[in-house]
């Protein structure tokens, strides 16, 4: 099977550029609903016109739909994925469970691949996206080469192999979404990852100022023929936030290496690589990166490449000794951490040229006040840019073939799959000029204003004919218009029939009482307060004080599943549900539940009790209430993780902070992976009356270090509404 190349495309320039590169694929997204919403995106005309013209050229599109859909939303979300259906997209790329359900019974021929943002990482949960009829699966990039080629599969695998990473397993960061209200999980994460934090122990700082969750970015460059010799079919490249140069030259690259045997870039290509875009580059979780050389602590910006040494200043002049070449209209980046465009450049007698040369002295303005000796970056290429601007539009071969005789022209046009023909009764006895078989050629090969360029062309004249240059020339036109027409392919017409959840029905049943405990101490006073369940995290202390109102919390990162018969059990990951054939089983806020059918595909498999996401609030939570008819459980109260990090911190003890710059503290608590805290306790035990009316089943609280005296005085608050 030949591998794929996936490029990313914000406007239809970088979909321009990454096709003229070689992109097999390009996926992009419309106004809505798609994760990167500060990209330009396409409107729906502009979706129209791309997917032709991808398809022209023999390029994909899958469009992102892969944000979490919320219940309101649904009915609308649909009719635009019908759209795109009807206008030939090639798939969707989907995040939220309850989606991909709903389109696969509503347009059953629609072609789903599950999004990072899906959180997929183990083999179960590959299982259950097969079994919902999804394609592909675009893994988690914390997955290794070797995890990747041991899963037991004939599902699609889409890996990212260049490109900016997140700190946090995609699908289960609500950093942005609580400190700023703008949801990782709708698109429109704030990147706060990429922002300085101080570390602290025992509340003094022990790094200042760092950029300890900003990762370097991703390059596989290096490693591409084991990614080759994988189970990967299709290679992704981040970018849709990306300029079109940087899209199209890192397409470039990656098609050089996909298609011939153990390339290796150049020294001229690693430098260029490097002035478009680069945080550092790490090989990332898919070779096994040790912590420091997977985050750029000193900086979260676009770092350069280097081109030279500041080896003197003056009030006026920078001097500067060039290890590479540099031009007017540069951009460069100076010791100081300052940035500057090359307006002007002078030579080494401050004459102003164009360029200076490696090996060079040139000076420039020292209109930065710089005041520090020390390495220059280049961030900005000119020449580069240039050049990548000037790639030649992709151009399709085809073949022609004429038959030409007396009263009978018989024209075929052929790219190897489509053909187009015309015939007809056209040919007159030549008086005087006979066509000759070069005159047909010259006119059949008039294709420059054309996606086409002619290969070979056979020509037979079996009499003196002549026929009008002009009805030629149309014959071509037309010729090329439906081979474009027949390489877009047919729109498709399908009517939506479907009936959204619209039950009305709230449950009726006094709320009741769930609670997270984390420690013994918390366990027992617990016990001793009646709640109505408690949620352990400690396998060891749920063994001690199992009984019927106890679960066992399994993470929400599984890399594989242990047996597990006659348990209660909260699950935080979508594999974890083959659990809920042989236990009691109910569902984490970690699965990122917001609408109905994503409930009502729970409660199919088994789970009998739903945590539905933090990130909803009243108003939502009551329209997927009323269409649901199963218990629903609500984060009530306390303390939210609010992500999880495979990059685990070099820390000896869980009393660490990450600080940022409104002094706001984090708690960093560092197991297996490495998890940061909400600053602030998650408190609505004042709305408890709303959530009654509602039908919500359960309240929980999320215990971190309260003390029992503490939880008694919260507990005590709650059931004060209650009674």
């Amino acid at each position: 099977m030949k591998n794929e190349l996936l490029a990313p495309a914000g406007d239809f320039a970088s979909l321009k550029s990454a096709i003229n590169n070689g992109a097999d694929a390009i996926y992009l997204a419309g106004k809505s609903y798609g994760a990167r919403k500060y990209a330009s995106n396409f409107t729906n005309e502009e979706l129209i016109e791309a997917i032709n013209y991808a398809h022209l050229y023999g390029v994909k599109i899958y469009v992102t739909v892969n944000t979490l859909i919320k219940e309101k939303e649904l009915e609308e979300c649909l009719n635009y994925i019908n759209f795109l259906y009807n206008i030939n997209v090639d798939a969707i790329i989907v995040q939220d469970i309850g989606l991909i359900k709903l389109v696969r019974e509503t347009i059953p021929k629609m072609e789903i691949h599950a999004s990072t943002q899906a959180h997929t990482h183990n083999i179960n949960q590959i299982k259950l996206l097969e079994n919902l009829g999804v394609k592909r699966v675009v893994l988690a990039r914390e997955l290794s080469l070797n995890e990747i080629n041991n899963l037991n599969t004939t599902m699609e695998l889409e890996v990212f192999i260049h490109g900016a990473l997140c700190i946090s397993y995609s699908g289960e960061c609500l950093f942005s979404s609580f400190l700023l209200g703008r949801s990782g999980n709708r698109g429109e994460c704030a990147g706060l990852c990429r922002l300085p934090y101080n570390l602290l122990k025992d509340n003094k700082i022990i790094a200042s100022n760092k950029y300890l969750l900003s990762p370097k970015e991703l390059n596989t460059t290096n490693y591409f023929e084991e990614l080759k010799a994988s189970k990967i079919y299709s290679f992704k490249i981040e970018g849709r936030m990306k300029s079109p140069e940087y899209v199209g030259y890192v397409t470039h690259l990656y098609r050089k290496l996909l298609d011939n045997p153990n390339y290796k870039l150049s020294n001229d290509e690693i430098f260029n690589l490097k002035s478009l875009y680069n945080r550092g580059f790490t090989k990332g979780y898919l070779f096994n990166n040790t912590a420091s050389e997977f985050i750029s602590l000193n900086s979260s910006n676009h770092q350069g490449v280097k081109v030279g040494e500041v080896i003197g200043f003056t009030k006026d002049k920078i001097k500067i000794k060039l290890t590479h070449e540099i031009n007017q209209e540069d951009a460069i980046r100076l010791p100081d951490g300052s940035g500057m465009y090359l307006n002007f450049l002078y030579d080494k007698n401050l004459k102003l040229v164009n360029k200076c040369k490696e090996n060079d002295i040139a000076y420039i303005d020292n209109k930065t006040n710089l005041k520090t000796k020390g390495p220059v970056n280049l961030t900005l290429n000119k020449k580069l840019i240039a050049s990548i601007k000037n790639t030649s539009s992709k151009k399709i071969k085809v073949n022609c073939e004429v038959k030409l005789s007396l009263n009978n022209l018989y024209i075929t046009l052929t790219d190897g799959i489509n053909t187009v023909i015309y015939q007809g009764p056209e040919g007159d006895i030549a008086k005087k000029s006979p066509l000759t078989k070069e005159r047909i050629e010259s006119v059949m090969s008039r294709l420059n204003d054309t996606p086409f360029v002619l290969d070979k062309v056979k020509i037979n004249l079996e009499d003196e004919v002549f026929i009008p240059i002009g009805h030629l020339n149309e014959i071509r036109r037309n010729l090329v218009n439906n081979l474009i027409s027949k390489r877009i392919g047919v729109k498709k017409d399908n009517e939506l029939t479907f009936n959204l959840h619209n039950k009305n029905n709230l449950l009726k049943s006094k709320l009741k009482i769930s609670v997270l405990a984390r420690t013994e101490e918390q366990i027992k006073a617990l016990l001793d307060l009646n709640v109505d369940y408690i949620y352990i995290t400690n396998n060891q202390l749920y063994k001690k004080y199992k009984r019927p109102n106890i679960y066992l919390r399994l993470d929400h990162v599984k890399e594989n599943h242990e047996s597990y018969q006659n348990e209660n059990l909260l699950i935080g990951e979508t594999g974890s549900i083959i659990y809920s054939k042989n236990n009691n089983v109910i569902s984490d806020y970690y699965l990122n539940v917001v609408n109905s059918y994503y409930v009502s595909y729970l409660q199919s498999e088994g789970i009998k009790r739903i945590t539905i996401s933090p990130e909803l609030n009243i108003d939502e939570i009551s329209a997927l209430a009323q269409n649901t008819n199963i218990p629903l459980e609500i984060i009530g109260y306390g303390t939210l993780e609010y992500m999880i990090m495979k990059y685990k911190m070099d820390l000896d003890n869980n009393n660490y902070f990450l600080e940022n710059k409104d002094k706001r503290k984090f708690l960093i608590i560092t197991d297996k992976y490495t998890h940061l805290m909400s600053d602030k306790k998650l408190d609505y035990i004042d709305s408890i009356p709303k959530f009654i009316k509602l039908g919500i089943s359960t309240f929980r609280l999320e215990l971190l270090d309260e003390n029992s005296i503490e939880i008694k005085k919260i507990i005590t608050k709650i059931k004060n509404y209650l009674n």
